[in-house]
């Protein structure tokens, strides 16, 4: 029974465990570099856009291993438009990011009405929306970068919360930040656990819930105190935790988060049960839309400039991080913290091969690996499931 309960724990929680070893290999590797303060920040500036465009990705993929591939073109469109309105046309700050919001948002809708209700292949939507958007930006740039952005939308992304208790050496707001995340979780765990409980659902063991407050918790705080010891709280932290905890919501508290799992599981029951399949699709891509535009403000924000070549590879970056953090390619399965992990699992693997100066084109070989690693643990699982 014992060792059913630790292969259960370790079959549930293998990414954050493998996230951990590889944190640890590369702070050896790089000798301590890996851990310095201002590459815990760097981490999260570099890797924001990962972060939002597998929380949308997600959803795609619930719906049956669904992905999309335009979303790296999507993200220099809507960036070129919104530089452009900003730079070229003086356009006000907040203006301009609701027209990049909606432009992103139409893109959705654009694609999720040709798969949800003419039911064309998302791989060929996309694959096409990739080429389309492609081409669009660079009409739109007209092959040139676009620079320098206003200093005022600059400061929504990439300033820094300031420090309320003024500490000379470390920044007590981001210290007590993670001590209020750390016990928001904990409570947030155990008011879960007690819930199920009087439901008459069946919950882990206790000792494995504490373990899990312990390490997670551990992890909050050893991030916020790397953080305090630079600039404290960067503004794009609490940009992509935001999104983070409103799709977590999404998808395990409401309704039609249960209908893109349901349609992942078994498409046809779904639509005998009484769900409007059609919907459920094309909600999960105008979402993808809508959060290719806001990944496209960060982006944009991060360069200082809007340019031909933004976005390439991000559709890689965020459909890898889904399935290394444990979306199924199947669809049906997969949570947003899961994503949280692969997210930041790749952007580790990221930053410690560059801090060890590994060439760039072994760092994508080392990512297919531990992709396609992932994607072979997910398929064997579920034939011995079987």
């Amino acid at each position: 029974m014992e060792r059913e309960r630790i292969s259960s724990f370790l079959k549930k929680y293998t990414m954050v465990i493998v996230l951990v070893i590889v944190t640890m290999f590369f702070t050896w590797r790089t000798g301590g570099r890996m851990l310095l303060p201002q590459n815990v920040t760097n981490l999260i500036s570099q890797n924001a856009y990962v972060f939002i465009l597998a929380t949308g990705m997600l959803l795609c993929i619930l719906t049956g291993g669904n992905i999309d591939l335009s979303v790296g073109s999507v993200v220099c469109f809507t960036g070129a438009i919104g530089a452009t309105f900003m730079v070229n046309y003086k356009i006000n700050i907040v203006a301009s990011i609701l027209i990049m919001l909606a432009t992103g948002l139409l893109v959705g809708i654009w694609q999720g009405f040709w798969i949800a209700y003419r039911r064309i292949p998302p791989f060929i939507v996309t694959l096409a929306g990739m080429l389309m958007f492609r081409g669009l930006s660079n009409i739109v740039l007209q092959g040139y970068t676009i620079a320098p952005l206003p200093e005022g939308y600059l400061a929504l992304f990439n300033n820094y919360i300031i420090d309320f208790f003024h500490g000379s050496n470390i920044n007590i707001t981001c210290i007590l930040f993670g001590v209020i995340m750390t016990a928001v979780y904990i409570f947030a765990t155990f008011r879960g656990r007690k819930s199920k409980i009087k439901k008459g659902y069946t919950v882990s063991a206790l000792s494995s819930d504490i373990i899990k407050c312990i390490i997670i918790g551990g992890v909050i705080l050893v991030f916020s105190w790397r953080l305090a010891q630079y600039k404290g709280l960067p503004n794009i932290l609490l940009w992509v935790l935001i999104i983070v905890l409103i799709y977590a919501y999404i998808t395990s508290k409401t309704t039609i988060g249960r209908h893109f799992y349901a349609v992942g599981g078994n498409e046809k029951a779904a639509e005998l049960s009484g769900i409007n399949t059609n919907r459920v699709y094309f909600i999960a891509y105008a979402n993808m839309g809508l959060l290719v535009a806001v990944a496209a403000m960060v982006t944009i924000a991060r360069l200082n400039s809007a340019n031909p070549t933004a976005g390439d590879s991000y559709e890689m970056d965020a459909i890898g991080s889904c399935f290394i953090g444990g979306a199924s390619a199947y669809g049906g399965s997969g949570t947003i913290p899961g994503v949280i992990v692969g997210a930041t699992l790749m952007g580790v693997i990221n930053l410690g091969m560059s801090i060890m100066g590994v060439d760039a084109n072994w760092q994508k070989v080392v990512k297919g690996i531990v992709l396609l690693a992932a994607i072979i643990f997910d398929v064997e699982s579920k034939k011995r499931t079987k």
